[in-house]
This record gives C-alpha cells, sequence and structure tokens, in this order.
C-alpha cells in the first residue's frame, strides 16, 4: 500500500506541479514580452496621466490596450491582480514532489549504492542545503554587486561561476539523476524566493505609499525588475534539469556535470535571444541571433559528443570476467539472454540462478558495462547484483517501474520470483 499511495502522491502532485509552472511561465514570459514591447504613448491624455509605455494586442477575438505608468498611476485601482500564487504553489507542489520522489527514499536516489558517500539522513541533509546556500549566496551577490554601475554584468559572471560549482558539487556527491533535478530544484527555489523576499514586498511597498499620498520610490521597481529578469533565465535552464530524468544518457555520463552546464547554458543563451528580440523589433538594439547561434551550437556540440559508440566497437570491447557458472557481458546482449535462459530451467523461483536470469533477458539491455548503464548501475557481477539488492527490490518489485519504459515486460511470477530473493537474504554465489 505504502508504494501504491506513493505513486498516486507523485502523480497527483506532479500534475499539480506541471499545471502551476506553466501559469508561472507563461505569466513571467508574458510580462518581459510586455515590457520589451511597449512604446511610448502617443494620446496625449495617457502621457498627462504618466504613462511611460503601451501596447496594443489582439487576441481571442478582441483588442487590448494595456499601459505601464513609471511611478504610481493617478488613482489606485480598487483592485490589483497580485502575481505570486502561481510562484508559491509552483514551489510547494515542486518540493512535495521532490520529497515524495527522493527524500523518501533516499536511500535509493540520494545515495549511490556502488560508492556510498554520504548516509541517507546525510543525503537529504546536504541536498536542502544546496537549496538554501545557493539562495543565500544568489542573493548576497545580487545585493553587493547589483546596484552598482555594470552590475548586472557582474551578477550574471558571478551567478555563471555559482551554478557551475554547484552543478559540480551536486554531480559529486549524489546519483546524476538525483543531481540534475537537485540542480533544477536549486535555481527553482532561487526564483520563487526573488517573489516571495523581494518582487512581491517590493510592490506593497510600493502600493503603501501610494495610499499614504507619498511619493514612491524607484528602487523598488528596479530591484523587482531586475530578479524578475533574472528569473525568465533561470526558466529554460530549470525546465531543461526537470525533464533530464527521463533521459539516462545525459545524467549517467561521466562528465554529467558539465553536460549540465553546457545545457543550461545553451537554455539561457537561447531565452536571451527571444527577450532581445523583441527589442529588436522596435528598433532598440542589433538582431540577436548570436545568442541564438551560440545556444544552437552548444546543444549541437553536447549532441555529437554524447553520440552512442557504434555497435561494432561495442561489441570489440573487452569482455567482463564472471565467475564460472556467470554469463560474460558482452556487447550481444541478445544472443547472452538466449543462452542464460536454459540454465534457469532448473533453478528454483527464488534461487539466484531465476534472479540472473530474469536480468539477462530484460534488464542488461541498459545495466551492463557493454551498455550506457542507466543511473550507473551495472549488475555484470553477482557482487554488483547483490550490492544494489534494495534498490532492484524497490523498482522491481514495489515500485513495479522496471524494465524501465516497458514495466509490462515482466510477469508477476518473475516479481515474485525478485521479491523470494530479497526476503530470503538476496543470495548470490
Amino acid at each position: 500500500m505504502e508504494s501504491y499511495i506513493l505513486d498516486w502522491a507523485n502523480l497527483l502532485l506532479r500534475w499539480l506541479h506541471v499545471i502551476t509552472a506553466i501559469a508561472w511561465v507563461g505569466s513571467s514570459f508574458y510580462f518581459v514580452f510586455l515590457d520589451s514591447s511597449l512604446t511610448p504613448p502617443v494620446d496625449e491624455d495617457l502621457k498627462k496621466q504618466g504613462v511611460s509605455g503601451e501596447l496594443w494586442a489582439l487576441h481571442g477575438g478582441g483588442f487590448y490596450h494595456p499601459v505601464k505608468f513609471a511611478g504610481a498611476p493617478p488613482k489606485l485601482p480598487e483592485h490589483t491582480h497580485w502575481f505570486f500564487w502561481e510562484s508559491y504553489t509552483t514551489w510547494l507542489s515542486g518540493f512535495a514532489l521532490l520529497t515524495v520522489s527522493y527524500l523518501w527514499n533516499a536511500n535509493i536516489y540520494l545515495v549511490n549504492p556502488a560508492n556510498p558517500v554520504m548516509s541517507s539522513g546525510m543525503a537529504i541533509v546536504v541536498a536542502l542545503s544546496f537549496l538554501v546556500v545557493f539562495w543565500l549566496l544568489y542573493n548576497g551577490i545580487c545585493r553587493i554587486f547589483g546596484e552598482k554601475e555594470s552590475g548586472d554584468g557582474m551578477v550574471g559572471a558571478l551567478v555563471l561561476v555559482l551554478v557551475c560549482v554547484a552543478s559540480y558539487l551536486a554531480c559529486t556527491l549524489f546519483p546524476g539523476q538525483a543531481a540534475f533535478l537537485l540542480m533544477g530544484a536549486m535555481l527553482a527555489t532561487s526564483m520563487s524566493a526573488n517573489v516571495f523576499f523581494w518582487i512581491i514586498p517590493g510592490q506593497k511597498k510600493m502600493v503603501a505609499s501610494i495610499k499614504a499620498g507619498e511619493p514612491v520610490d524607484p528602487i523598488h521597481g528596479k530591484r523587482g525588475k531586475q530578479r524578475s529578469v533574472h528569473n525568465t533565465y533561470f526558466t529554460l535552464p530549470v525546465l531543461f534539469a526537470m525533464l533530464s530524468n527521463h533521459y539516462g544518457w545525459l545524467y549517467s555520463h561521466e562528465l554529467n556535470w558539465l553536460v549540465l552546464i553546457l545545457m543550461m547554458f545553451a537554455g539561457a543563451a537561447i531565452r536571451q535571444f527571444f527577450v532581445m528580440r523583441h527589442g529588436y523589433k522596435l528598433g532598440r538594439n542589433p538582431h540577436p541571433w548570436k545568442y541564438a547561434a551560440v545556444g544552437v551550437v552548444v546543444l549541437l556540440g553536447v549532441i555529437a559528443w554524447l553520440k552512442p559508440v557504434p555497435p561494432a566497437a561495442v561489441a570489440a570491447s573487452p569482455a567482463v570476467i564472471a565467475p564460472v557458472g556467470q554469463s560474460v557481458v558482452q556487447g550481444d546482449v541478445e544472443k547472452k539472454s538466449a543462452e542464460s535462459a536454459p540454465q534457469a530451467g532448473g533453478a528454483s523461483a527464488g534461487s539466484y540462478e531465476k534472479v540472473h536470469a530474469i536480468m539477462q533477458q530484460h534488464c542488461m539491455v541498459c545495466h551492463s558495462a557493454a551498455t550506457i548503464a542507466q543511473k550507473n548501475v551495472k549488475f555484470d557481477t553477482p557482487q554488483d547484483i547483490k550490492s544494489h539488492a534494495q534498490q532492484i527490490y524497490q523498482q522491481v518489485v514495489l515500485l513495479r517501474k522496471m524494465p524501465f519504459g516497458n514495466p509490462g515486460a515482466l510477469s508477476d511470477d518473475e516479481r515474485a520470483a525478485f521479491q523470494q530473493w530479497f526476503e530470503s537474504g538476496a543470495p548470490a554465489p
């Protein structure tokens, strides 16, 4: 029942998270477009009211005319929409999803059984520290350098270095899948913290000043705009990190930290193209094609770098020597599976031999030294299989998630064999 309830919680939280994230990203992208597309008002009445920019738009069969006031409007409207619940709900649902999916099973997802750098409890503490420490350092950078001359460039460079260091540490301390997701959660936490600690409080101070009949301090608007712009550049890297857990060949690479940095950099560069494109259409800046070109070149470079090894090269790789009676892991997985199947004929249901035969048929395609081992989990030797016994039991028996992408390939009897093997102490020769 625990795994069943966790799966439902995972599904519903993921559903909520995606919906609210779409709302948040959509509103963020819209207002970046709006700010970049505003033109000085033509109407004299709008000028007298203090309007600094306007935009005419057509959508859904109607005309829209949003305007922006440089300072305070002549009269504070009775109803004003505040954009913050989209951010808060996205973060809350995302953190709950992180807890259900990763923190709850930290011994499986945050600790690498083959190289346990930390205990499960310590891994949880360190993972949460990434969210807090990055925000503190990023916020400190913004406060120290953000309001200086050429401060935006200094902040951008320092935050880039900070992200690179965090990526390396995350991929060193955690399994690749968890590291990528944690980096996305880290950046998303800072995005939501920008809204909570700076954007919304600044707007509240502006409204309070207007109600009190006092002049509005422009610094609040400047700070809010700065953090909002930071958020838009974080968006594509965060989305990539969140989607990456579906593609093991990304996070299982030995230089996965560099893969992550390059992909996030490409996303930020492409986002810069779209931000500046609005200004180019109004003649405010040169065509930003260079940013898009840099992003695309980086993407193509990563694609070329991670290309799979040709089958001939895999077949020619040295065989992994296994103990007598065990299969030898080579490039031809199908042939190996067929050869090992007859050996299981007389094996008892919960024996190592039975489990090993099933794994040869269904698991070795993704989890061997001769292929790109998903999550860096390999089942080449009995020792490898025994060291991952808890993980195998969790994924195959409790969560019923394996084989990845085709869990129906395992019958109930085969899953029962894994369960009996694990509950009997996970014996191995």
